[in-house]
Parts: C-alpha cells; structure tokens; sequence
C-alpha cells in the first residue's frame, strides 16, 4: 500500500517562507518523478514543481524563482521550499508521481498566505 504523507504547511504572512515535506512509503519513490501540486479553493489542481533522478527540475511560471523542489531518496521524502509567499500561494498542497496516480493522492497540507 502507497501512502504519501504531506507536512509543513501553515499560516505565513506575505513574504514569508515554508518548508513542505513528503515522506513516501513502499518502492514508488526512488525511480519515479515525483512533484508537487497545489489545489486553491475553487480551482482546479495544478502541478507546481516536478524532480526526476538525474537533477531535471521543472516549475509552474508562478513560483519560478521562489520554490525550490529537492528529493532525499535516502529518507523516501521530497521537499519544496518556498520563498516570497504571497496570496495567491494559498491552497492545500500535496505531492504524487509526476504525471500523478489518483490512487495516490494523500490528505495534503495546508498554506495559507494572509497579513
């Protein structure tokens, strides 16, 4: 059984900072891309970074310059550090595979943005 396991999320101010952190369970992590995906409310959810072995590395155009997505597969967690937070970052985010598995989804974590 999969299990992805989202923490890290919470309420910061505008231009604050978060680290999010996924820890997988069973064999899906080391030769998957992984990434992470945020779900505002009344929108549909969207990729926001993704990380294959190897180091490619790819953003959403909104968080360019601002998240950082890292993986540790030692520990079977992948990481998005986020900078420069603004309101539009408000969402729950969570992580999967890149492209996702629906039987894979996990509860994720809540960031909310707010002066």
């Amino acid at each position: 059984q999969v299990q992805l396991v989202e923490s890290g999320g919470g309420l910061v101010q505008p231009g604050g900072s978060l680290r999010l952190s996924c820890v997988a369970s069973g064999s899906i992590f080391s030769f998957f891309p992984m990434g992470w995906y945020r779900q505002a409310p009344g929108k549909q959810r969207e990729l926001v970074a993704s990380i294959i072995n190897g180091g490619r590395i790819n953003y959403a155009d909104s968080v360019k310059g601002r998240f950082t997505i890292s993986r540790d597969n030692g520990k079977n967690t992948v990481y998005l550090q986020m900078n420069d937070l603004n309101v539009e970052d408000t969402a729950v985010y969570y992580c999967n595979r890149a492209p996702p598995v629906y039987d894979y989804w996990g509860q994720g974590t809540q960031v909310t943005v707010s002066s």
